[in-house]
């Protein structure tokens, strides 16, 4: 959501209204979500002796139906929900993005499932180290290069000015070379590569647990060189 946070605020009415929506609905739901989970998942190393992770294997446990129908609608929402809001809209705008003429938002919506349901995500949740560790820390050590440059970018590169008629113009100032910012694309791989490390080499394991701080640190700092190194030069 910290990248893709844009494809709703740019919905309000108001700078005001985003920031005070961001700060008092994220900061404390995500809060009560993630204490909820790790207060059910602890509660279940008391009273069933082995701590439970997946809401339905907690389910198959229960004894009440009543209990059970009530649980698996709450799922069922809360998964509509969050896949809705964090998992499809972002997707869906960028395939409609692709080809605005043919492909809708809803189009895009309809491609991103498909291709959710092609990239078997049962398989990532068939244990908590390969979802949390595997998959979570992979993916990660590529999202916070991307945050570090993009924040880099907007508030010290460019101090928060953007010229917003370049930004969707052929030859403007954004257009960079064939409008890719090859810079960035070595921060991304210099952060990302950084987080990795710690998959190969053992003693460096922390880089790799704490993949996305770290790879936004390295890409953060190396954008920023990259681009200043090219600003002195009088080719940016």
């Amino acid at each position: 959501m910290s990248l893709n946070i844009p494809d709703f605020t740019r919905f309000a009415k108001s700078q005001r209204q985003q920031v005070i929506g961001q700060a008092l609905a994220l900061p404390t739901t995500m809060t009560l979500y993630s204490l909820i989970g790790i207060l059910v998942t602890s509660a279940t190393v008391v009273i069933y002796g082995t701590a439970i992770w997946d809401p339905v294997q907690l389910l198959s446990r229960f004894h009440s139906p009543v209990a059970v129908v009530i649980s698996l609608l709450a799922i069922l929402l809360a998964t509509l929900n969050v896949n809705i809001g964090a998992n499809v809209v972002s997707p869906a705008n960028d395939f409609s993005n692709l080809w605005p003429r043919k492909i809708s938002f809803r189009t895009g919506g309809i491609i991103t499932c498909f291709m959710g349901i092609a990239l078997m995500p049962w398989k990532l949740l068939s244990s908590y180290s390969t979802f949390i560790f595997g998959w979570l820390g992979g993916y990660a050590a590529f999202l916070g290069p991307v945050a570090g440059i993009m924040i880099c970018d907007y508030f010290v590169i460019r101090r928060r000015v953007l010229v917003v008629d370049d930004l969707y113009l052929r030859n403007g100032i954004y257009e960079y070379s064939r409008g890719f910012n090859w810079l960035a694309v070595v921060a991304l791989a210099l952060g990302a590569g950084t987080a990795l490390v710690g998959l190969v080499v053992p003693p460096l394991r922390v880089l790799y647990d704490y993949s996305w701080f770290v790879g936004f640190a390295v890409a953060f700092v190396a954008y920023y060189a990259l681009m200043k190194v090219q600003r002195e030069s009088g080719t940016l």
